[in-house]
């Protein structure tokens, strides 16, 4: 959350809502400063656990809301589902408080403390509560009134921030930026390279890859679900016009005022409601059609559950006075055309037991009265029924195996003798941040390791993937840039580079921080 605050922080819109960026934080020390508080219980009464230290559900759901929120303030809309999934909201909620928890012990352990005085400097320079530059007491009582917070609440929480901000300063504090890491990065911007490299790919190993039936059947096992038919249904009904069971039915005068008054809004003109007297003839029609659908829908389930027990859907045919069709056996996915649209009676089926009789069942079709014959799960076919399509898959993904495999190869025969390895050349070429790298690609991560490369370690440790491709690189020339502009731009490369030390320091600081905690996270709340 910090890490966003500090993104934006020349952001009006972030200005504007610094107030409930910092409030966010209350959430944080309530967690915190209840240890052990909460109830024991399954993972369903708490967001997380910290070794001893309950993160509830509460301090979750508003972390997560204020997080969104702030978001939303920053994109100015709402966050739909789907960026919301791709920013990770949920997950990254959920870590900023459990990042919370173990800075705050760390600094504890660190010795670290807040002073009061501290906390009320950090207050007073809240632009939120100033009025003409300087802190105005009664805005303060305002905003925490505002957001339904007294000023204990708020207090505790800004000495909790102040706390974690000291502990890792403390960390970042350390990292310091020695000659040879400037020179280094000031060889990483400005030497030029030139790349051998070997390029592998799954596509062009597929002629290699010969499978046998154990090959295709040990992959069976392992991809089952991939290879299940789905699983199907066979099923007998009845299907009765609700007309033929409620034949010569008639409304009276009352009846039609009531169904038009109930349904007043199907008849409207251009002026608006059409009075009764003008379309009476079209009330009645309705209120027959729809007196004559209840009659029938009545008449139906007092047959039906009749003969529910004994699943006699012959004597339920023949009260109503329809016939029985039997259907072959269809998946949910591959319907019989006569219940192509019959939604709820198809999901009706699949719900039954076999011989299991199930209605009354109304759709626009008529009322429906089904009984299941036959159900055939879910399985995996034999392999001789399914052989192509299980070819077609383990191939690739043996091509895959084997292109990892290879590039693995071409690494180690390339340490012992590069004469033997045939390479491409990829052209001179400089560091840039996008990775992109002359006739290989863009690959940040083969960036990184190519201009880790030295004439004295021209391979690097392992090959590098790009997609679904396998790249071996080696040096082949690295033109440094000349040493007297270093020495003119040390301190100042020292400077652009002490930002990026102190975050890794940082974050390899906190990812010790969570190695040696007990973590257990309910994995519900930031599933997607």
């Amino acid at each position: 959350m910090l890490g966003i605050m500090r993104k934006y922080k020349e952001s009006v819109v972030i200005k504007a809502v610094f107030v409930i960026i910092v409030l966010s934080f209350v959430g944080t020390i309530f967690l915190v400063w209840g240890e052990g508080g909460s109830s024991a219980g399954s993972r369903s009464s708490y967001a997380a656990k910290v070794d001893s230290t309950k993160i509830s559900l509460d301090d979750y759901q508003q972390a997560y809301y204020r997080l969104r929120g702030i978001y939303e303030q920053i994109y100015q809309r709402s966050i739909s589902p789907d960026i919301e999934k791709q920013l990770g909201l949920k997950k990254m909620a959920l870590d900023n408080l459990i990042e919370a928890v173990l800075v705050r012990k760390a600094a504890k352990k660190m010795g670290i403390s807040v002073s009061k005085d501290e906390i009320k400097a950090a207050i007073a320079a809240v632009p939120a509560f100033q009025k003409n530059g300087a802190f105005d007491f009664q805005q303060y009582q305002q905003a925490l009134k505002g957001n339904r917070m007294t000023a204990g609440d708020f207090e505790a929480a800004q000495e909790n921030e102040l706390l974690m901000k000291k502990a890792r300063k403390t960390v970042q504090d350390k990292v310091v930026i020695s000659d040879a890491d400037a020179e280094s990065y000031y060889h990483k911007k400005n030497d030029k390279i030139q790349l051998q490299y070997v390029s592998i790919t799954p596509e062009a190993l597929l002629g290699e890859v010969k499978l046998t039936d154990q090959d295709l059947n040990s992959y069976i096992q392992g991809h089952q679900e991939q290879f299940k038919s789905a699983e199907q249904v066979s099923i007998q009904y009845v299907l009765v016009d609700p007309s033929s069971l409620a034949a010569n039915v008639s409304v009276s005068e009352e009846e039609i005022n009531s169904y038009y008054q109930k349904n007043i809004d199907r008849y409207q003109g251009k002026g608006g409601i059409l009075p009764l007297a003008e379309v009476k003839d079209k009330v009645k029609a309705d209120a027959i059609r729809n007196k004559t659908g209840k009659e029938a829908y009545e008449k139906a389930a007092d047959t039906i559950n009749k003969n529910i027990a004994s699943a006699n859907l012959q004597a339920v045919a023949a009260a109503l006075g329809g016939k029985i069709t039997e259907t072959q056996l269809f998946s949910a996915k591959s319907l019989p055309a006569a219940l192509a649209a019959e939604e709820a009676v198809v999901k009706k089926a699949f719900m039954l037991k076999a011989g299991e009789m199930a209605g009354p069942i109304e759709t626009s079709k008529g009322i429906y009265a089904i009984k299941l014959k036959e159900r055939k799960p879910a399985e995996v076919p034999p392999l001789a029924q399914i052989r192509s399509a299980v070819e077609a898959v383990a191939k690739v993904d043996k091509a895959k195996e084997l292109a990892a495999k290879k590039a693995e190869e071409a690494l180690a025969a390339l340490a012992k003798n590069p004469a033997a390895v045939k390479m491409q050349d990829s052209g001179s070429f400089t560091y840039n941040e996008q990775g992109n790298i002359p006739g290989i690609g863009v690959s940040k991560d083969l960036m990184e390791a190519a201009f880790a490369l030295t004439t004295a370690a021209p391979l690097p440790k392992a090959a590098v993937k790009i997609d679904q491709k396998w790249l071996v690189i080696k040096l082949k020339n690295r033109t440094a840039a000349n040493s007297e502009d270093f020495q003119k731009t040390k301190e100042e490369l020292k400077k652009q580079l002490l930002p990026k030390k102190q975050q890794e320091a940082l974050d390899a600081w906190i990812k010790e921080l969570k190695a040696a905690a007990k973590i257990d996270i309910n994995q519900q709340l930031i599933a997607d």
